[in-house]
């Protein structure tokens, strides 16, 4: 079992990155293609949201690739081309979009977040702790006398 599980494990590293770029997607012209691919590798899959347009099977993804291909035909350059998908899209299309006031939350979220995780583990923290501090608090006159009264009945 360990033989086939270091057999998986070794394959699963010495596979090469799966492209989900379609055969009739590729560009005759070597030079063109690769500048399609770092344009295309650095835009945000609509749908996967954490994968490249370049590694998601996805429609919209393929649609976005062919996009990027018929405006470095047309001559676009590469700012161009990115211009023209974030105009349409927005800047959540990049997978690293800049840094300014319409993309600050989505820079700022994972830290709110941390930050939420961070206060909720404290708070819950601290509820604990009061609880083993009343758990351990010494029994009020009323607190026995009550105990007294439920033991009596018990035994009577």
């Amino acid at each position: 079992m360990r033989r086939i599980a270091l057999i998986l494990g070794l394959m699963l590293l010495a596979a090469p990155a799966v492209q989900a770029v379609q055969p009739d997607e590729i560009l005759p012209n070597a030079a063109l293609e690769q500048r399609a691919r770092n344009i295309s590798g650095g835009l945000r899959c609509l749908v996967c949201q954490n994968q490249s347009i370049d590694d998601s099977d996805a429609p919209l993804a393929r649609d976005l690739r062919i996009l990027v291909r018929e405006r470095i035909v047309a001559g676009d350059d590469d700012k161009a081309v990115v211009d023209f998908v974030v105009a349409r899209y927005g800047d959540f299309v990049l997978l690293r979009p800049p840094l300014n006031a319409q993309t600050l939350l989505l820079w700022g979220a994972p830290f709110l977040i941390l930050l939420a995780g961070v206060a909720f583990v404290w708070r819950r923290g601290r509820q604990r702790m009061n609880d083993e501090v009343a758990a351990t608090a010494p029994l009020t006159d009323e607190e026995r006398s009550r105990i007294d009264r439920l033991m009596r009945d018990e035994q009577g």
